[in-house]
């Protein structure tokens, strides 16, 4: 009788772990268990936006990818890149993790090899071999969430590289190796 009643403690306790855990909120359990991922994005270099579904029901979405993909292009020379499907997803786990539900603010997505060449010549601050030639970063902010706390944030998700830009005003954000800067 005394051993009936252990195993059902011990099945009850157990029970209570998992329904327990199950009721935290991971933003990668999050946006697994959604039926799909939408990003708000406003491009501040051209003024145009897009509100755009790019992954529903366990796949990407081309009609989304390619509206997220012409709103990061390379607007000085018009080129359309595929952005790494990643990078969105690292986007949307950023809003979830901030509960942040606005758009996003888009400084500098996709850039050809000649514009970041370009830009390297004039700056020190960006690299000659940029995450952004491969479509693989973004800087951007949050409107209404500060800087530091998007840093923040996007550094606990340790999935690519964060720098922080406080002077400039964003954040880079890139599907490299976890580093920060």
């Amino acid at each position: 009788m005394l051993d009936k009643e252990i195993s059902r403690r011990r099945l009850l306790l157990g029970a209570g772990c998992v329904m327990g855990a199950s009721l935290l909120s991971f933003p990668a359990q999050a946006s697994r268990s959604t039926n799909s991922r939408d990003l708000s994005v406003f491009n501040l270099n051209t003024g145009e936006r897009v509100k755009a579904s790019y992954w529903e029901k366990g796949r990407y979405l081309p009609d989304g990818l390619a509206e997220l993909n012409h709103l990061l292009r390379d607007y000085r020379r018009d080129e359309v890149f595929n952005i790494d499907r990643k990078l969105f997803d690292q986007l949307y786990l950023l809003q979830q993790r901030l509960g942040h539900h606005g758009e996003i603010q888009l400084i500098s997505g996709y850039r050809s090899p000649a514009t970041n060449n370009a830009k390297h010549r004039r700056s020190k601050g960006v690299a000659k071999h940029s995450y952004h030639v491969l479509g693989q970063a973004v800087d951007v902010r949050l409107q209404g969430v500060q800087l530091a706390h998007l840093r923040k944030a996007a550094l606990q998700l340790k999935v690519g590289g964060v720098g922080y830009y406080p002077s400039d005003n964003f954040v880079h954000l890139d599907t490299g190796p976890v580093r920060s800067w």
